[in-house]
């Protein structure tokens, strides 16, 4: 099957073999996802404006979820289907009053002992339930804050989980990609020891019952843990789980050590089972799920096959590829689904961003099934279909991304999605005795897709052999963020089309390429949260190169970029004597 047709995009169409590539559910039921036989979904809500990230169900029925886009009239809303038809016909929304006038990369929900727990970048907030209505009476109660003066930064969410005796699990993730020193910076070398992993790069315990804590409050439970979106309790062996977003950018770090399709495997995405004390070795090492081992960093004297200190870092239970983006983990607890399904693992693959030159992967929950609280077997594709459209080259062809999972009370399993806000309930109505391997055959083929297969290192390459000038300067160090089309990513990477920091001032172009920027950057009504690195290391003429490409592709029409203009600009940087700092930005 050739690039031609996986190109193909869904509208209304599910017909034939269409379905398998275009991820139309066979039952023919409304939810359009593809689904193992005997499952099929329905639309709880087609769409919210603000986005969702993590959700949870009360007893009763009623699925709250975390606004991504949070403001000053909203962060969560509630949704409630009284006539059983599956669509919620009541839907509020509250919260925010005293939280920021808009904040993203806000995620987790969780319900815990009569609160809704819910979490901005740098708060952790909970909310009293009142048996019998949707919206929680009073102000919500800040339980943790995160209060370093540093504020916001990469890696910055707070995804929540609680165990059985009263505590709070909350991850600080890492400041950086790898403690690089200018961070982000081709072949400069990790700090050693990392500094940040005093206060970050772990998962720290807090008491769930106690207000107004910061993380001085907390017990540093287990570190090395890069960052953290994907976080839950393990009822049946009563322990922690994760799944990490392992780190980026080995090709653009290190073109002279890893190949690019060694970039978009690597690093392992690891399923880790966090026990107190527990090291996992960010950022000295990382897991390489195809040779099964963890290996030294390349900040640290790594080539991909040295071991060196790793030997003293555990391992992950399970390594899935590079870049997946793992958002959520549920242990699945409920009796309507079939008993292979029972106390295993649901992961939401958010999907990778920075997978280029090949195309983007992930985008579809997985379950990997568990026995005796190990896992028993590899990563299964439970729900696919949300991309509709493969290969995925740039991560905004894909018309939906899954975010978050919920359980209901009777079983039936709830998925939202970052995009547009949808958010589907998957049922079971198939025989439960009879359901294995037949039922699950469909679902192996899935795997045979571009956005979950391994890409071959030659047929699958998207990028042209005879690149040259800013066209492959941007391609090297732009693209994995920015994406192959200019267009970014929703939330993280801002597009670099139509913007005024594009077309708009270069003198403020060119700093921004020297210094490097941090904060929140709101462009039209997105705000967008990715660090941009200093690019201080290319040449004055690469420079130039670079914004001009830019300024005149992807649909810009602005004048070229000199490197006469770079080159004064640089000089006046370094005659001043005083450190360079990245450009600070708000959307305060």
């Amino acid at each position: 099957m050739t690039k031609f047709i996986y190109r193909l995009k869904i509208g209304a169409l599910c017909l034939g073999t269409l379905q398998f590539f275009l991820g139309c559910n066979p039952s023919g039921k409304d939810g359009g996802l593809f689904l193992p036989e005997g499952f099929s979904s329905v639309v709880v809500i087609d769409s919210i404006a603000e986005t969702v990230r993590h959700m949870d169900v009360t007893d009763d029925n009623i699925l709250y979820a975390k606004l991504r886009n949070a403001h000053e009239n909203a962060s969560v809303i509630a949704l409630k289907d009284t006539n059983g038809d599956g669509y919620s016909d009541i839907v509020e929304k509250f919260g925010g009053k005293h939280q920021r006038a808009r904040w993203s990369y806000a995620t987790a929900m969780r319900i815990y002992n009569g609160y809704i727990y819910y979490s901005s970048d740098l708060v952790v907030y909970r909310h009293k339930l009142k048996p019998g209505t949707l919206i929680p009476e009073g102000d919500a109660e800040i339980v943790m804050k995160d209060d370093h003066e540093h504020g916001k930064h990469e890696h910055i969410g707070k995804p929540i989980a609680f165990d059985n005796k009263g505590y709070m699990y909350v991850p600080f993730g890492a400041p950086s990609n790898a403690c690089q020193d200018p961070k982000r910076t081709p072949e400069a070398p990790g700090l050693d020891p990392c500094p940040q992993l005093e206060d970050h790069g772990g998962i720290w315990r807090f008491d769930a019952n106690k207000l107004n804590q910061t993380q001085k409050d907390g017990y540093k439970y287990a570190s090395g843990i890069r960052s953290v979106v994907a976080m839950n309790w393990n009822p049946v062996d009563e322990e922690l789980y994760v799944v990490m977003h392992g780190r980026d950018d080995l090709l653009r770090l290190w073109p002279n050590t890893f190949s690019p399709w060694e970039s978009a495997m690597l690093p392992s995405e690891e399923f880790m089972r966090v026990t107190e004390g527990s090291h996992f070795g960010w950022p000295y090492c990382y897991y390489d799920q195809m040779s099964g081992k963890k290996v030294l960093a390349p900040e640290y004297g790594g080539d991909g096959k040295i071991i060196g200190r790793c030997e003293e870092y555990e391992d992950p239970i399970i390594g899935f590829p590079g870049h997946w983006a793992p958002n959520d983990l549920i242990f699945y607890q409920g009796d309507a689904f079939p008993e292979r399904y029972k106390n295993g693992a649901f992961i939401t693959f958010h999907g990778s961003t920075n997978r280029a030159p090949y195309p983007q992967s992930g985008y579809f929950v997985g379950f990997v099934p568990f026995k005796n609280g190990k896992p028993s077997g590899e990563v299964e594709v439970f729900a696919d279909g949300f991309a509709q459209v493969d290969p995925i080259v740039s991560v905004k062809d894909a018309v939906h991304r899954p975010m978050g999972l919920a359980v209901g009370p009777d079983g039936e399993m709830y998925i939202s999605d970052s995009v547009k806000g949808k958010i589907w309930k998957v049922v079971f109505e198939g025989d439960k005795d009879t359901f294995g391997l037949e039922q699950l055959a469909q679902m192996e083929e899935r795997k045979k897709l571009s956005h979950i297969r391994t890409p071959d290192k030659i047929t699958d390459n998207l990028m042209k052999d005879d690149l040259v000038g800013g066209e492959r300067i941007y391609y090297q160090y732009c693209s994995a963020c920015h994406q192959k089309d200019g267009g970014g990513a929703p939330g993280r990477f801002p597009p670099l089309v139509g913007t005024d920091w594009v077309t708009g001032d270069k003198e403020r172009l060119i700093e921004v390429m020297l210094r490097g920027m941090e904060g929140s950057l709101k462009i039209g009504e997105e705000v967008y949260n990715g660090v941009m690195p200093q690019h201080s290391f290319l040449s004055d003429k690469e420079i130039a190169e670079v914004l001009t490409f830019i300024r005149s592709n992807f649909g810009n029409e602005a004048s070229v970029v000199e490197t006469e203009a770079v080159s004064a600009i640089r000089k006046t940087q370094e005659a001043s004597g005083t450190p360079i700092e990245p450009i600070q930005v708000t959307t305060e």
